[in-house]
């Protein structure tokens, strides 16, 4: 498996330049990096970068980032998703990633679960019919006591599934289903073709695998099972210098040579 690195938080010893952070990355052999918000991004330069390094940009966030829960919000949903599409078209269909928004208080869950299906659907429909792909990522966050609508792993692919379309995956981000207890290998059995995508960190302060409390073999052993075919990204805080954090890492999952 490779690896795709958040170059937000990565790389960092080459400084705040994100196109200096590509050059890194291609340094230490990796092929692919991701990033969050891309309105705020030296995308010309990145693009270089990419080119220059044969480096892909593998996803990014769509932005602004909306409520898929609440109705009110979805025309703003689909409206950021189609000022994303260009650029994910341009970083030869870099995935883009979608987080629910928050849950909504005295709202039925079905209620919820319905406006997220039906915005992405819509959502998806945009996407296939350009040739990109949506992400939906589940997020655990709490803000003003409420919690991120779709927070597990679970819930996530039970929506995916209901959209039913070849432009919606799942980013499964083991360390956000690690704070909500949940257990990644129950959580994807049987159902890994929905899986886009699988971000890791580990428990404690979302630093390196082999870090914290994860066990990283349940989790690799429920890829291998799934047969997961996509990359590992590393979206996680470096306690290390750039080569020595990427060796770590690939140790804790077993993937070190």
């Amino acid at each position: 498996m490779q690896f795709a690195a958040c170059i937000e938080w990565m790389f960092a010893d080459a400084g705040a330049d994100l196109p200096a952070r590509i050059h890194a990355a291609a340094a230490a052999g990796l092929k692919s990096v991701e990033f969050h918000l891309w309105r705020d991004k030296p995308l010309d330069a990145i693009e270089a970068a990419l080119r220059q390094t044969g480096v892909r940009l593998r996803s990014f966030c769509v932005d602004p980032r909306r409520s898929l829960a609440d109705p009110a919000d979805h025309d703003a949903v689909l409206a950021a998703v189609a000022d994303a599409i260009p650029v994910a078209r341009r970083f030869q269909g870099a995935a883009m990633i979608l987080a629910s928004g928050f849950t909504r208080p005295g709202v039925p869950d079905q209620e919820q679960f319905d406006a997220v299906v039906a915005v992405l659907r819509r959502a998806a429909a945009l996407a296939e019919a350009s040739g990109t792909t949506l992400w939906l990522e589940p997020v655990y966050m709490i803000v003003g006591g409420q919690r991120m609508f779709v927070d597990t792993i679970g819930r996530g692919l039970d929506i995916v599934a209901a959209v039913d379309s070849p432009a919606l995956r799942l980013l499964a981000d083991v360390f956000h289903a690690a704070q909500t207890g949940e257990a990644f290998g129950p959580a994807v059995r049987g159902r890994m073709a929905l899986v886009g995508h699988v971000q890791v960190a580990d428990t404690g302060g979302r630093h390196e695998p082999g870090t914290g409390d994860i066990d990283w073999g349940h989790v690799m052993a429920a890829l291998r099972d799934g047969k997961y075919a996509g990359e590992i990204g590393l979206e996680y805080f470096p306690t290390l210098p750039d080569v020595a954090s990427l060796a770590a890492a690939r140790r804790a999952l077993g993937l070190a040579d």
